[in-house]
């Protein structure tokens, strides 16, 4: 019996893998104990932006089982991104070095070691030794981001959506913290008191604990991050003979871990906006790999986490593959978890009850088969996992205890002259080496105009002259109070200001005005025709009502900025559309 449901199970590993299309090798299958060679255990490349889990205990082997299939990705002409947490994939930028431990160990699931360096491009957050510097403003990263960033309550979030879309309208670029921080104390200072008045009702205390949360993120050493000139992620999909893999160190992620998961949703959401809709395609324009993936989760808003759960379902017709990395598939939510097509789980170690109830949680996401899910599970060794992936009409396979294959790269850290000579090498140095300082909100202002790029005489503060309605424009004739398709109009328009993200068409590139030109006065107010005297300092019965209808109007406006951006990816984020080069 024993010998039959081996047979069994041999079988149906065999044909659930033997796929006809270009795979990665992800190893071979272990049946009652011992390694069988014919049954290949591999996954489509065409399913990989079906995306998928690497989950497992510390000290499983997950970051070489990340290593393994970034590399074989690499040499299919798939571009890969990944996050080095521990300081230890550099190595994929330095062949290994043969061992006979290692040649006993492919040769014993019918693989060849072959020694090989990847093509790598070595990124890190704001300013630093540890790779290319990746910037961005913060007009572009948001103001649902960084609100996440800052820890921010709802309210204070849409405060802070408020002030964006304040800056925007008076055109006050935000490149930089000090640029935020600029026009949250003029809102605060008396030039600015009116200006706050007008941002319905915003109170200065919520101001105040956004500009807390500012300084707080300066004294951290973070202010290199925000600013000039911006990573474009279409550098992320260069393809060199082989894919680029773009390694970003984080060497002092314990700092700031919110930075981290959230700069890699800002990541997604650009690509998301700038690719075009790719369909099935026989590979992945790229794949990401998001490791400590429980931190993209850990404190997050229900709405924060609705956007990750549209990005997972949304960014596949891109050509994206998205690939997370955790300890446990209880990290992610349900939601998530039933988006991931491929399941690399390596051992599982039960020492609490707690963790037999996690065992039971993660045995429950494969599909049911011959082979003893618990046993596999809980006796897998370092280098093994229980696999599952999505086979070429996007059934799963049946699940396979793995033992894993090797990289042709090191596994560890590359030594130091290597990677510094890749930064030094790399081209994209030029670009984004040197931090620039062009004149912005701040500079604006404070009527400090910075060393490259002088203004002869910046207004004070900015201009509040109101847009005129348009001739013949609903609202354009004297008297007339704004109806409910007025109302909806204008909801829509400041929604879609808030947001960064219009609902007719693409939204572009803000204008940056030309600052030596005097402000123009704002205009002599003129006599209303067709309404009643009204003393000086009361507003008349129409005038009141017109205000109960702009607040109305501005409760409506974040009602719907929340509304759309739950239903499109790019405007929950509130990211702002970029030009490319």
């Amino acid at each position: 019996m024993a010998m039959a449901m081996e047979s069994a199970l041999l079988t149906d590993l065999i044909n659930g893998y033997a796929f006809t299309t270009d795979c990665l090798d992800l190893g071979a299958a272990i049946v009652d104990g011992a390694v069988r060679p014919e049954a290949q255990v591999r996954v489509p490349l065409s399913m990989l932006n079906r995306h998928g889990l690497i989950a497992g205990a510390t000290g499983t082997g997950k970051t070489v089982t990340l290593q393994v299939m970034a590399e074989q990705l690499a040499v299919a002409g798939v571009p890969v991104f990944l996050a080095d947490i521990k300081g230890d994939l550099s190595g994929l930028a330095q062949p290994a070095e043969p061992s006979a431990k290692l040649d006993e160990r492919l040769s014993g699931i019918g693989h060849a070691f072959t020694a090989r360096s990847n093509t790598v491009e070595f990124l890190a957050l704001g300013q630093g030794s540890d790779g290319i510097p990746v910037r961005a403003t913060v007009d572009c990263f948001g103001p649902i981001l960084l609100a996440r960033v800052l820890e921010l309550n709802e309210t204070q979030e849409q405060v802070l959506q408020l002030v964006f879309h304040y800056a925007n309208t008076r055109k006050l670029p935000l490149d930089d913290l000090k640029d935020l921080k600029s026009v949250l104390d003029h809102l605060l200072s008396a030039g600015g008191k009116e200006d706050l008045r007008t941002l319905g009702g915003v109170s200065p205390a919520s101001v105040s604990v956004i500009l807390r949360g500012l300084s707080i993120l300066q004294a951290q050493g973070l202010d290199p991050f925000f600013g000039q000139p911006e990573f474009d992620t279409a550098d992320l999909l260069r393809s060199e003979g082989t894919g680029v893999i773009s390694v970003l160190e984080l060497p002092a992620l314990n700092r700031q871990p919110l930075l981290f998961s959230t700069f890699l949703m800002w990541l997604l959401a650009d690509l998301f906006d700038e690719l075009p809709e790719a369909g099935d395609l026989d590979k992945p324009k790229l794949v990401f790999f998001l490791d400590e993936a429980h931190l993209l989760f850990k404190g997050a808003s229900a709405a924060f986490t609705e956007a990750i759960i549209s990005t997972v379902r949304l960014i596949r017709s891109k050509g994206v593959g998205l690939f997370f990395i955790s300890q446990s598939p209880a990290d992610l939510p349900d939601e998530v978890l039933a988006q991931l097509g491929t399941r690399v789980q390596h051992a599982v170690r039960v020492f609490t009850p707690k963790d037999a109830e996690a065992l039971k949680k993660v045995m429950g996401t494969f599909p049911a088969g011959a082979l003893d899910l618990k046993t596999a599970l809980t006796q897998a060794g370092v280098g093994e996992a229980v696999i599952t992936v999505l086979g070429e009409k996007g059934v799963p396979t049946p699940a396979a205890w793995t033992r894993l294959t090797s990289p042709g790269s090191r596994i560890g850290p590359a030594d130091a002259p290597v990677v510094s000579g890749i930064i030094a090498a790399s081209a994209l140095a030029a670009r984004y080496s040197t931090a620039l300082d062009r004149d912005s909100a701040h500079e604006l202002l404070t009527g400090q105009p910075s060393a490259g790029h002088p203004v002869d005489a910046p207004p004070a503060a900015p201009p509040r002259t109101p847009e005129p309605a348009a001739p013949g424009s609903p609202g354009s004739s004297p008297g007339n109070s704004p109806g409910s398709a007025e109302i909806d109009e204008e909801a829509r328009r400041i929604a879609e200001s808030i947001l960064g993200k219009p609902t007719t068409e693409p939204a572009s590139d803000f204008p940056i005005p030309d600052y030596r030109q005097a402000p123009e006065p704002d205009p002599a107010p003129r006599p209303r025709q067709g309404r009643e005297s009204t003393p000086r300092g009361e507003a008349s019965p129409q005038r009141q009502a017109e205000r109960a209808q702009t607040g109305e109007l501005l409760d409506f406006a974040l009602d719907a900025a929340n509304m759309l951006g739950r239903e499109v990816l790019r405007g929950m984020f509130g990211t702002r559309r970029r030009k490319r080069r």
